[in-house]
């Protein structure tokens, strides 16, 4: 039996926003796209982070302002993000209305080959407390 491999698994029909945009904008596109985050393009179309419904939770939240400490493991340990309703999303609205995603985003992107197992990637998820990986 062959073991299942990342490319067995991924959705190739990727969503991505850019870092400059409107954070209200990218609350629409993933509402509209029934998705919790996406990875962010800079102008040159590299990976520059990832944004998810949670750190735009946490600009609405905070007026704008992203304080919650990320060096704290609890922060990535939410579990509320992969089942919000895109009503929900509709519903988040940034009082700052010139926020862009690149203030609000996860600057890291974690990312695995195509042909990696499937069970390294969810032992690398969990132990490094991210709930999306990008398959390359």
């Amino acid at each position: 039996m062959r073991q299942m491999v990342a490319r067995d698994v991924m959705n190739a029909e990727i969503v991505t926003v850019r870092e400059d945009m409107n954070v209200d904008e990218v609350a629409g596109i993933l509402a509209d796209n029934e998705i919790s985050g996406a990875p962010v393009e800079d102008a040159e179309g590299r990976l520059v982070g990832v944004v998810s419904v949670t750190d735009i939770a946490l600009a609405s939240s905070q007026g704008g302002q992203l304080v919650a400490d990320r060096s704290n493991p609890d922060f990535y340990v939410r579990g509320w993000e992969e089942s919000v309703e895109p009503e929900e999303m509709r519903g988040l609205h940034v009082e700052r209305e010139n926020l862009v995603v690149r203030e609000i985003m996860t600057p890291a992107v974690y990312s695995v080959p195509e042909d990696t197992p499937v069970s390294r990637i969810a032992e690398t998820m969990i132990d490094s407390h991210i709930h999306r990986v990008l398959v390359t």
